[in-house]
């Protein structure tokens, strides 16, 4: 029996296939369904758990190379939510694009992670090292 880091099969299972430069998306509980990827949906209530608590979860033991989000994310978010995220992401690379580039990079994502994060666009394609 597992007794610490990822508890949860599904999430562990989908990890462990993620392979180097392959993606996964751990998204917010507004992000479409895309019925083309594997989707762990672990959304409980409005924001829990939100998109950084599965990005700590994760961090200890998966290579993140790069990180992409949507452009539309710094505009709509202040200072103090920019700034949680760039300190979860610390040490990887962050590229913003227009949402419609960072949708269109999604299909090929080896599986998403739908949580139930409120920030808009907080959405993310995190790129296995």
């Amino acid at each position: 029996m597992l007794k610490s880091g990822i508890l949860n099969p599904a999430l562990n299972s989908l990890l462990s296939r993620i392979r180097h430069t392959n993606t996964l998306v751990i998204a917010d509980r507004g992000f479409p369904f895309w019925p083309e990827i594997e989707t762990i949906d672990i959304s409980l209530v409005d924001d829990i758990p939100k998109v950084l608590d599965v990005v700590r979860a994760i961090r200890a033991n998966f290579t993140a190379a790069r990180v992409f989000m949507a452009e539309e994310f710094l505009a709509a978010n202040g200072d103090d939510v920019r700034l949680e995220f760039e300190q979860a992401l610390a040490g990887v690379p962050l590229v913003f694009e227009p949402h419609v580039q960072f949708k269109k990079r999604v299909p090929q994502a080896v599986g998403l992670i739908r949580t139930g994060d409120t920030v808009q666009y907080a959405n993310l394609i995190v790129e296995s090292g």
